[in-house]
């Protein structure tokens, strides 16, 4: 075999369940993240919407934010203005 050519001290483990220990590393985290996933209320749904909506409208220059920048670097300076706003 070839790997054994190559790589002679590699032992190529083919008991049953082999895996599970790489396996099972990761399932804690997928156990904990597959809940969150998705929007879970229409508010948090609406929220996105009109964030979107929002950055979609400054990129396209419908508002007094940034209207001197080029439009490679509109959003940027947008929020730059808005922070120094708040």
């Amino acid at each position: 075999m070839v790997l054994d050519g190559l790589l002679p001290a590699a032992w190529h483990r083919t008991d049953r369940y082999a895996n599970n220990a790489v396996e099972a590393d990761h399932g804690r985290l997928k156990a904990r993240l597959r809940p969150m996933r998705g929007l879970k209320q229409d508010h948090s749904a609406t929220v996105v919407i009109a964030g979107h909506a929002f950055v979609q409208n400054l990129r396209r220059g419908h508002y007094e934010l940034a209207v001197e920048a080029p439009v490679n670097r509109r959003l940027a300076v947008a929020f730059d203005e808005l922070a120094m706003a708040i």
